[in-house]
């Protein structure tokens, strides 16, 4: 049975990215070559010199991996990605994991063997938080939700401070049960929620905050009940236009008057939350900067790739509308 890079990384207890590094002149530290080095001898691992020399060339590929290309961020993000690569002479290789991290996975390995010249990636909070700084073969760039401080460039949303700016705008048109609705599986909805509960502790008021997956489909089943009830919240903080649309069609279903039974207010400032009636209140994202400044970042890791790691934080706009105004 022939032996692979995955036998040598296990016999040398380190990751398939460290001995793609340690076999190639990569940085590494001397221990650690000489550790897979004698791997290499134990297993009996023959390189393939022809395609270790592929794969030092570069493909002038970019690997663009979101989390939900249904989500009009996502879709927006990977037009300016695209963009900015056409006009560099580069390819875009894209993906979409529904938020799964064995796909998150499963993605990452194809960059790999694709030979992409960088990576820009929108990982679940699990797949972030695991990976640290020369876990990946290929220069990466995370956009939407940044990773572990210092391991890896991003480019992200002051979500603490947009959805305060939500919260502070429907307190000021007299609601005061505002309940919110985040997502189960990003830094960003934790981001989000942060910023909601922070905003109602200055007010005095009590956070209703709730945890679902961030769909549509999962937002009107939960809102369904959540407003049918007595109790219920005469406000809510959507935290991506997904949930925001599945609101929107909970009100409908319950026959609430939006804003008069229910204010609403949410993220991402799409075509379709100008059309409806009423216009729904959101948070616009600078998306074609978000997918400019990641390319800018990724050319910069690529030119200097020993520089100091960066995260670029943007502002985002609050735009009113009626789903929100009261009088």
């Amino acid at each position: 049975m022939s032996v692979g890079i995955r036998d040598v990384a296990r016999a040398a207890g380190v990751s398939t990215a460290t001995v793609s590094r340690a076999l190639g002149r990569g940085p590494v530290s001397e221990a650690l070559r000489r550790q897979v080095e004698a791997a290499v001898r134990a297993t009996g691992y023959r390189p393939n010199l022809s395609a270790r020399r592929l794969r030092s060339q570069s493909t002038r590929t970019i690997g663009l991996i979101v989390a939900d290309i249904r989500n009009p961020f996502f879709t927006a993000v990977s037009r300016a990605v695209e963009d900015a690569a056409y006009a560099a002479g580069m390819r875009v290789i894209l993906c979409n994991t529904d938020e799964d991290p064995a796909r998150e996975a499963l993605y990452l390995r194809l960059m790999e063997e694709e030979r992409v010249t960088g990576l820009i990636f929108a990982p679940t909070r699990i797949t972030a938080e695991a990976m640290k700084a020369g876990d990946l073969d290929v220069p990466a760039v995370f956009i939407d939700r940044a990773g572990p401080p210092g391991a890896h460039d991003s480019v992200v949303l002051d979500n603490v401070s947009a959805a305060g700016l939500l919260v502070e705008h429907l307190w000021a048109q007299g609601y005061r049960r505002i309940g919110g609705l985040f997502g189960s599986t990003s830094s960003t909805a934790q981001e989000r929620r942060a910023g909601y509960e922070g905003a109602l502790r200055r007010f005095g008021a009590e956070s209703l905050a709730r945890v679902v997956p961030p769909n549509a489909a999962a937002a009107e089943a939960v809102l369904t009940d959540w407003l049918a009830r007595a109790d219920r919240p005469d406000a809510l903080v959507l935290s991506n236009g997904l949930m925001l649309m599945g609101a929107m069609r909970a009100a409908r279903r319950l026959g609430l008057a939006v804003p008069g039974a229910l204010g609403l207010a949410g993220f991402d400032n799409e075509a379709w939350t100008d059309l409806v009636e009423p216009g729904l209140t959101v948070i616009e994202q600078p998306v074609a900067e978000i997918g400019a400044e990641a390319m800018t970042l990724l050319f910069d890791r690529l030119r200097a790739p020993d520089q100091p790691v960066r995260k670029v934080t943007l502002s985002g706009r609050l735009i009113v509308r009626g789903s929100s105004r009261r009088g």
